[in-house]
């Protein structure tokens, strides 16, 4: 996706935030919105698509969903600092609470509202505990950019999560899917669905989808910024690739709705119900990780870093898994789709909630883009 400026971050908080967006990113729900309604279009007017899209496949993943997926991760990886890793050393207390609130609190809830309020949508259900593995490494530069956020912080904390989602998503699957739901007895009221989740399968798909992303953008970023420098870089060629991100997005789900057409205009309650449990949790998730910042004494900057940063889930990453594993047509795939349509929103919302408890708890009005412990 696009930067925002620095300029765009010295705004005021009463600056409106949407303007401080790029054209993309400013109407991005209507873009998804827009994708949505061309697959649903070019399902119902393309007799055999299906079989057209199974004919060259990535592993078990169609070559056009497979490309649309790698496009979309490249930029988002490209973009982060990874020389910037080994400091995040010097605030101890930052990374063990982000990474704390990111690989224990995020998954479990989301694993919770699943379960609570998808009982009995067992494909949708583990969609969005796949979604609730998925890690941000996307857009919350942006939001964190726009609510003035510590800028150094959240591109370290979007680095490890990268990393660990390499390390241990594949594990967590299979712990969330698998084992932990024989533990609660709830694959015995018969929820469950059958699953048998192969931990080789999702291993594969994270290497794939984000393994290969993760190798150009960096790749990228350190050949780039060897031959021209750190501020050609940044303020030139991560602007002129950075859209594509959106484009690899839009495809893909143009593409996802096509294939799940059916599902949809037959069953847009499901939906909605999807929607329920991704509401409750970016509230949840938001709320107490910028109250848990705030109580440990971290500034603005980084207790907004942290609150975002757990609060945003790498949807691209969900979308690839749950294709890769569950096929392009899964109730997983769908319910990974949905994810962008109430997330944009949702966290654009939080930026003016953040804006607001700057000025409520934080008196002292930060420098944007100060690292400060």
């Amino acid at each position: 996706m696009s930067d925002v400026t620095h300029e765009a971050a010295a705004a005021p908080e009463d600056a409106a935030v949407l303007q401080r967006l790029s054209t993309l990113d400013r109407f991005l729900p209507v873009w998804i919105i827009a994708a949505m309604l061309a697959g649903l279009v070019l399902g119902r007017a393309v007799d055999g698509l299906d079989d057209a899209l199974a004919k060259v496949e990535i592993g078990s993943v169609s070559l056009p969903i497979a490309i649309g997926l790698l496009v979309m991760m490249y930029p988002v990886l490209a973009k982060v600092r990874y020389d910037e890793l080994g400091h995040v050393t010097a605030d101890k207390r930052l990374l063990v609470t982000s990474i704390l609130l990111n690989w224990i609190l995020g998954p479990a809830l989301m694993f919770a509202l699943a379960w609570l309020m998808l009982p009995d949508l067992p494909e949708y259900r583990t969609g969005l505990v796949i979604v609730g593995l998925a890690r941000c490494i996307a857009m919350v530069l942006i939001w964190n950019d726009l609510a003035c956020g510590d800028r150094e912080a959240a591109a370290i904390l979007v680095a490890i999560n990268a990393v660990f989602q390499i390390l241990a998503f594949a594990a967590l699957g299979w712990f969330y899917l698998d084992v932990l739901p024989g533990w609660l007895g709830l694959e015995d009221s018969g929820a469950a669905g059958g699953l048998d989740v192969s931990v080789w399968e999702i291993a594969k798909s994270v290497l794939v989808f984000l393994g290969i992303p993760l190798l150009a953008g960096f790749l990228t970023r350190t050949l780039g910024e060897r031959a021209k420098g750190r501020e050609w870089y940044e303020t030139r060629l991560i602007p002129a690739i950075g859209p594509v991100a959106l484009y690899g997005l839009l495809f893909t789900i143009v593409i996802l709705f096509a294939l799940q057409g059916d599902t949809i205009t037959s069953q847009p309650l499901d939906v909605a119900r999807i929607a329920l449990p991704l509401l409750a949790y970016f509230a949840l998730m938001w709320a107490g990780s910028f109250a848990l910042g705030k109580g440990l004494g971290m500034s603005y900057e980084r207790t907004t870093t942290l609150a975002f940063t757990a609060a945003g889930n790498n949807f691209e990453l969900a979308i690839a898994v749950a294709i890769g594993v569950f096929g392009v047509t899964s109730g997983q795939a769908l319910a990974g789709v949905v994810g962008p349509l109430i997330e944009v929103p949702v966290l654009v919302g939080l930026v003016y909630v953040a804006l607001w408890a700057r000025r409520r708890y934080y008196p002292t009005p930060p420098v944007p883009g100060r690292t400060s412990a």
